[in-house]
């Protein structure tokens, strides 16, 4: 990798719970513009020049869902150093927030279109391959630095390394 070594892209996530025990949920979207276009994810992108990540996750989650967080409400519960191997301009530097205190009713946007989903029962199959190792971690209450390299097709998964917290 040192021969394609690039400067990843700093990235957010931010992901909101609803509800408690069997019937807690976790708002998920799919995506339906850009990079991953057609996959479940949670809201995110890019962080701004200047802007410091938990700002840009409030920000994201607001621009693609409508909800709103305070400053004090978002967790930061994970780092995930995502890598592509064959393309590396992709590889991205992702803290993972978490809030459980939000304003509002998720409404579509043109980046995403959100829904609820079960813990219980999370829609990975049409996710990322990535997110199933790292997602129930992270709405488990664990907290982490996990290193994730994709596969030569840039969907699979070649490898996870998680290091707690």
């Amino acid at each position: 990798m040192s021969a394609n070594k690039t400067h990843p892209q700093p990235v957010v996530l931010m992901l909101v719970l609803r509800g408690q025990g069997e019937r807690q949920e976790v708002l998920l979207g799919r995506k339906l513009t850009g990079f991953g276009a057609g996959n479940m994810v949670a809201p995110g992108g890019k962080i701004e020049p200047g802007e410091q990540a938990a700002a840009a996750a409030i920000r994201e989650l607001e621009e693609e869902t409508g909800l709103q967080v305070t400053e004090s409400a978002p967790v930061h519960r994970a780092t995930i150093l995502f890598r592509f191997p064959v393309r590396p301009a992709s590889d991205m530097d992702c803290q993972v927030f978490l809030a459980t205190s939000y304003q509002g009713e998720p409404v579509a946007s043109e980046e995403l279109e959100p829904r609820w989903y079960p813990v219980a029962n999370l829609p990975v199959d049409h996710m990322w391959q990535d997110a199933e190792h790292w997602l129930p971690l992270i709405i488990g209450g664990e907290m982490f630095t996990a290193t994730v390299i994709m596969a030569q097709d840039n969907l699979g998964v070649e490898s996870v390394q998680i290091t707690p917290w």
